[in-house]
């Protein structure tokens, strides 16, 4: 990896802020001061910066209880983005898994780990996510059959894959999804007669939101063993 690359991935700067660090020589590799941003580093070498021992470090994996009025992007005109609620370096690296609308709360899986990302998100993989929603009208029995086979979802040439639907109270439900269409879950209501008042993700393939414990606006670091449960 070359030099200059190594110090922005390690310190969020800029390519032009680490080759103007590298040039005043104030960025030794193994001790000696290097002057060449071009310089490719090894693996077993060693690079200062002002004093300090830099490091990459690993993919990182986050957990938020999203609130309602963000949006899950990195730059959005007229809303603030989740990323606002969030105290750590590199923000711009971080991306989150798949998208909770303005108005929808809940589960948010947030990460610069690609791959990983992929796996959760690709309909491929069916992972399932768990909604919570609360109805404008009373919901029929007969709406956990027809979810179960599929509805036709305005604009769609297919129908929705088979989901799983749990009526609570008439105006509220809980519903598996395996998939992740546009606005999936308001829609397939809409196409049952129904609208979606409110809207909150409890549930991710086996990881369930902890209200009790993650409060809006909060996030907290994946365990290790809950990042690969998602994967797993």
């Amino acid at each position: 990896m070359r030099l200059d690359k190594f110090i922005c991935d390690c310190t969020g700067l800029t390519r032009s802020q680490a080759g103007k660090l590298i040039r005043q020589a104030l960025v030794l590799i193994d001790g000696q001061p290097c002057k060449q941003p071009a310089t490719q580093l090894k693996p077993e070498q060693q690079v200062e910066l002002d004093g300090e021992v830099l490091a990459l470090t690993g993919p990182r994996y986050f957990v938020m209880h999203k609130p309602t009025g963000y949006v899950c992007s990195t730059d959005d005109p007229d809303h603030n983005t989740v990323f606002v609620l969030m105290d750590e370096p590199r923000l711009d690296k971080l991306h989150t898994v798949g998208r909770l609308d303005l108005d929808t709360t809940g589960l948010l899986l947030i990460t610069d780990d690609g791959q990983w990302s992929h796996k959760i998100s690709s309909p491929k993989h069916e992972c399932a996510k768990t909604y919570r929603a609360w109805l404008a009208d009373p919901v029929d029995d007969s709406a956990i059959r027809l979810f179960a086979e599929g509805v036709m979802l305005r604009g769609e040439k297919h129908p929705t894959k088979a989901a799983q639907l749990e009526i609570v109270s008439p105006h509220e439900c809980l519903l598996t999804i395996h998939e992740g269409r546009y606005h999936q879950v308001k829609r397939m209501f809409a196409a049952i007669g129904n609208k979606v008042e409110k809207l909150h993700r409890e549930k991710i393939g086996d990881f369930v939101l902890d209200a009790n414990s993650l409060a809006e606006g909060e996030y907290r670091v994946l365990t290790e063993a809950e990042v690969a449960a998602f994967v797993g």
